[in-house]
């Protein structure tokens, strides 16, 4: 198998070195890594869980680091053991350019073969699983390098007012013990503070649409003598209750008169 590739990430050539050569950024990186040590200044041991196809088994391998040129190049040799499933070996080629202060271009070469089940699954299976791998490798390997989103718009944006704290200050409603009516709302009523409230409110006190009101509410209204007479009670009961029960022996002796 044999694989060539680029990728450019968002970070100066010397984070890119140093992250390639950092056992936590590694595990993090590689698909299916359960721990990765150094063992040496230019050794690595990995141990990694593979699934191919139908077979999956766990790889434990040592990675030795040779023609290093930092921060510029290495060259990766290991050999890793899957036990039923096989063996792995091979080397790569790695290339760091810079492109920019904050963007390095990162080249690959990789040979590798395989021997054991894994070979009988056949070549085609192996390079699309090694290609996919490869992918995750750098989305991950990239993602821990990218800047913070958002960390470059902060200085511009710091000190400004939030448009939450801007929204906020539109809506409150404007403090004070007497609000100006507004038309359409159940504040109307307050253009004629003396007269009686609307019979809609019902409490002295509290908040309203136009904001809060702070008089008692609503205002009895005088009633005329009729009017006052039908509140009366009579002998214990309701006025209504005797005018009721008076039209009703009316209606009787009238049925028995006519009848």
């Amino acid at each position: 198998m044999e694989m060539t590739g680029e990728r450019r990430i968002n970070a100066p050539r010397e984070a890119v070195w140093a992250a390639l050569n950092d056992p936590a950024v590694l595990q993090a990186a590689i698909p299916g890594c359960e721990s990765v040590e150094r063992t040496a200044e230019d050794q690595f041991q990995a141990r990694v869980a593979l699934k191919l196809g139908p077979m999956s088994a766990r790889f434990g391998g040592k990675v030795t680091l040779t023609n290093i040129n930092p921060p510029v190049s290495y060259t990766i040799t290991g050999e890793g053991q899957g036990g039923a499933m096989g063996f792995a070996k091979g080397g790569a080629d790695v290339a760091l350019e810079e492109v920019g202060p904050a963007e390095t271009l990162l080249r690959y070469h990789v040979k590798a073969q395989v021997g054991g089940k894994m070979a009988q699954l056949g070549a085609r299976l192996i390079d699309s699983t090694a290609k996919s791998m490869s992918d995750q490798f750098f989305d991950r390997f990239a993602a821990q390098l990218a800047p913070p989103a958002g960390v470059e718009g902060a200085s511009a944006t710091e000190g400004a007012p939030s448009p939450m704290a801007r929204t906020v200050s539109v809506s409150e409603p404007t403090p004070g013990p007497n609000p100006a009516p507004q038309s359409g709302t159940d504040t109307e009523y307050m253009a004629d503070r003396h007269a009686p409230g609307p019979v809609t409110q019902h409490n002295a006190e509290g908040m309203s649409p136009g904001g809060p009101v702070h008089r008692p509410n609503p205002r009895a209204i005088p009633m005329g003598g009729p009017l006052r007479l039908l509140t009366q009670d009579f002998m214990g009961l309701p006025i209504q209750f005797w005018l009721g029960a008076g039209a009703m022996v009316v209606i009787l002796l009238l049925l028995f008169v006519v009848g």
